[in-house]
């Protein structure tokens, strides 16, 4: 399945080193108004080379519509877009043609088409997220009319993590270090590990934390279709994600119902509630409060190390990977998690919008 959302939809395509990557966007609302800098910063944020810590792969990530805007306006028609490669080295992935890399989707593709592209991953590449960002960053357009604020930021790295509440933190200091980090005091701790760990020829894994703010109430529906099982699909379908938990979590086990029940409250003239351990949802419903999760990311399965493996023939064989990867997914990934977000939340607005029409 290369399409997500129902009615808010992206239909992606294109390889890690292929002519190009991108997608076509049904659903979107007709007249937003278009700011195509906001766009491409959007792609700006998950590029490679943007940073010391991160691949050094140098790709403009140049995004060009295609159609569904005239005048800088959504005309509520498919919108088509393309972002081309322009800086691949397959022939640093030459020694994968018949290789299973350790951890990674070589194996399981081969098994389910008998037949992959071995460059760069090719499909399972994680240059497929650019198409999510752009989608995403149209999502976002139309949540700002409604007043909906995403905000994604990276909380723990190895075994360094963020004291405390996300509110004990201004989420914009996030984007003043390469981390993305909000406290910068932890951020360069973070950073530091990071580059010690490249160094050595490692990867490292951590989580990033994602609050959105003036979610309206009700979004989500009873049963199948609840909001926090919508978000976790679209986190779960990001690379290398391996965990995902809203409000308090796991960490809610080890409190009593007495102590983890969200008391209602009247505040601003609206009921609301005394605490947020629900994570802003209920019944798997919004109930306008902050909706806040934790995704966590798994270290980068390529390592510029020798490792053992298997090849087509089942013969051992030790393998050194080439190329340029990141040694940790999580600075890139920040708007990765955003976008996806937003694509959830105006899917299930425009959802919600349908059934009391």
């Amino acid at each position: 399945m290369n399409t997500f959302g129902t009615i808010f939809r992206l239909s992606s395509f294109g390889e890690s080193h292929g002519l190009g990557v991108g997608g076509v966007i049904d659903g979107m609302p007709a007249g937003i108004k278009i700011d195509m800098d906001f766009i491409q910063h959007e792609l700006n944020r998950r590029r490679p080379g943007q940073s010391s810590i991160v691949s050094p792969r140098k790709e403009k990530d140049k995004v060009e519509i295609l159609s569904g805007v005239f005048e800088n306006m959504t005309t509520g028609t498919p919108i088509g877009f393309v972002v081309y490669n322009e800086n691949q080295h397959s022939s640093d992935y030459d020694n994968l043609r018949e290789t299973y890399r350790p951890s990674h989707a070589d194996y399981t593709y081969q098994q389910k088409y008998g037949f992959r592209d071995h460059r760069g991953g090719g499909r399972s590449s994680a240059r497929e997220t650019i198409s999510r960002c752009v989608a995403g960053a149209f999502a976002k357009l139309a949540l700002n009319s409604l007043g909906i604020e995403i905000k994604a930021f990276t909380s723990q790295v190895g075994n360094i993590s963020l004291k405390g509440s996300y509110q004990n933190y201004n989420l914009d200091d996030a984007e003043k270090n390469i981390v993305r980090c909000p406290d910068a005091d932890t951020a360069e701790k973070m950073a530091e590990l990071i580059a010690k760990v490249r160094e050595e020829g490692d990867t490292i894994g951590g989580v990033i934390t994602c609050v959105a703010r003036n979610v309206p109430v009700c979004l989500g529906e009873p049963v199948f279709d609840k909001l926090h099982a919508s978000l976790g699909s679209a986190m779960l379908s990001i690379n290398a994600a391996k965990g995902f938990e809203y409000g308090m979590g796991f960490n809610g086990v080890q409190y009593r119902g007495s102590e983890m029940n969200d008391v209602f409250i009247r505040k601003n003239g609206r009921i609301s509630t005394q605490t947020n351990h629900s994570g802003g949802i209920q019944g798997g419903i919004s109930n306008g409060e902050d909706i806040y999760f934790r995704v966590a990311f798994k270290p980068v399965a390529t390592i510029l190390r020798d490792i053992r493996t298997l090849d087509y023939s089942g013969n051992e064989i030790t393998l050194k990977a080439k190329g340029r990867h990141d040694p940790c997914v999580l600075p890139r990934a920040v708007p990765i998690v955003e976008a996806m977000t937003a694509m959830v939340l105006l899917d299930h607005y425009l959802l919600n919008k349908t059934k009391h029409m």
